[in-house]
């Protein structure tokens, strides 16, 4: 695998990394994979879909002894079809393999599995009942995201996580028919639901949902609701107002230092004006009194008459 040392310019947070990926999502991601980790639940981890690496990145955090994380993108390579060409063009034209890989190595000192192809050669380099997390955000064309998601249920070992993005945006409608189809057809057995994200198993989803709703219900920073639907415990969960992501750590770039900025002077104290020689001979040869008089005098005119007397 490829590595890299900490250099001086990339970004300095996960924040930094462009991308789709908000707080909730971060930590939803954070729980579903601890929680694997702390039941000594081991697989791999996949993403089909991987833009500018900010999810990859989180997902790098947790691999434990002896796993891989596999990303799947076409990285700006030929699309298999019109259609996904066109999408491609439209939403991922600024996406290079090298911006994907430089931002990874930014927080870990090795890639991950880069396969740089379209997601329908994922169950050609991934061995199924392998994975323990799939997160699929790839094309929003539904015949895609029903094979990704197709591949995802023979990726995963029982009680593994899915997670589908975009399920429910205005521009994506082919991702809410291959996903509520997934639900109603294919086993699919939603967990929760975020703003953008369906998380999901295709086991019993009873034990990790009441797990869930205890965390859920502990914070002050989420939204809760539970709805029933199709036989389907729906748990719908939103960020409130200010909610932070979960902690990460920063990456191994040193920051940039800002250039110096010049201090400017500051301004000169005008000089007094000089006496002129003729009031200096005057007070050298005047008697006192007379001197203390004419100072009065001039200090009356100075104030506009409020000097004493």
């Amino acid at each position: 695998m490829a590595t890299a040392q900490a250099t001086d310019s990339g970004p300095g947070e996960l924040k930094d990394v462009p991308g789709w990926f908000p707080p909730l999502d971060q930590l939803l991601f954070t729980w579903f994979l601890e929680r694997q980790e702390t039941r000594g639940f081991g697989g791999d981890l996949v993403e089909l879909g991987a833009y500018m690496g900010k999810s990859a990145i989180l997902l790098g955090r947790h691999l434990q002894d002896g796993e891989k994380l596999t990303v799947c993108d076409l990285f700006g390579g030929e699309a298999p079809d019109g259609a996904n060409a066109a999408e491609t063009a439209k939403s991922y034209s600024s996406l290079t393999r090298q911006t994907f890989e430089r931002n990874y190595l930014a927080f870990h000192d090795s890639l991950p599995v880069v396969i740089q192809a379209p997601t329908s050669v994922i169950s050609q380099e991934v061995e199924p009942d392998s994975c323990r997390f799939v997160h699929i955000d790839a094309s929003h064309l539904y015949e895609h995201v029903r094979d990704d998601i197709g591949a995802a249920r023979e990726l995963l070992l029982p009680g593994g996580i899915v997670v589908l993005d975009d399920f429910r945006s205005e521009h994506t409608p082919g991702v809410s028919v291959a996903t509520w189809e997934a639900v109603l057809n294919r086993g699919l057995r939603p967990i929760c639901l975020s703003t953008q994200k369906l998380y999901g198993t295709w086991d019993d989803p009873e034990e990790v949902q009441q797990e869930l709703l205890a965390m859920l219900r502990e914070r002050s920073d989420c939204g809760l609701s539970v709805q029933d639907a199709a036989g389907h415990r729906l748990v719908r969960t939103r960020a409130q107002k200010g909610m932070q992501p979960p902690s990460f750590p920063r990456s191994r770039h040193r920051p940039v230092p800002e250039p110096s900025r010049p201090v400017a002077p500051a301004p000169a104290r005008p000089r007094p004006r000089p006496r002129s020689r003729a009031r200096r001979i005057g007070a050298d040869i005047l008697p006192p009194i007379v001197t203390r008089a004419l100072r009065r005098t001039r200090a009356r005119g100075a104030g506009g008459g409020q000097g004493r007397t």
